[in-house]
This record gives C-alpha cells, structure tokens and sequence, in this order.
C-alpha cells in the first residue's frame, strides 16, 4: 500500500501536536487551531473534571485569521465568554 499511496499523492495525516492548555475557572481551554487555505480556523476544545470524570466541548468556529496566534488568541477569548455565560451546562 505503500507504493500506491507515494504513486497517487496520498498524504499521511498531519502529527497532532503538543498543545498547552489554559486553566481558566476550573476549565482547561486547548487552543487547536485549523490551517485551511493559508489562514487558521477557530477551534479547540474546552475540559474540565466533573465527578471524576473528563467532560471535552469541541469547539470550532466559523471564523479565519491570516494567523495561528489571532486563532488561538480568539479561541481563549470565545472559550472564556462561553464559559462565564454556560458554565457546566457546555456539556449537556
């Protein structure tokens, strides 16, 4: 499979990489943001322990920057605003 996938262009898909997460009110914010046609997609994911359990909230927007650091400085801004508005309701 090997031989086919370096004849016809597949790709392997990009190694995930390491991402630091931001506490912010008992949450961890992971700030993941998407490369896509040269600018970066808001995304990440918002976590937080409840009951000895790992609750996640994907979150990815609409919007593209031309930078990952705007994404991922826009990502903590919006996680941070959805959290002070949901609170643990994100995982319902």
């Amino acid at each position: 499979m090997g031989l086919f996938s370096r004849l016809f262009g597949a790709k392997s898909a990009p190694e995930p990489k390491e991402v630091t997460p931001v506490e912010y009110k008992g949450y961890l914010i992971y700030q993941e943001a998407m490369a896509e046609g040269g600018q970066f997609r808001i995304a990440g994911r918002i976590t937080k322990t409840i009951d000895n359990e790992v609750k996640t909230h994907r979150f990815i927007r609409s919007d593209v920057v031309p930078s990952q650091a705007d994404a991922d400085d826009l990502m903590l801004r919006k996680a941070q605003m959805f959290i002070d508005q949901m609170g643990d309701n994100i995982f319902s």
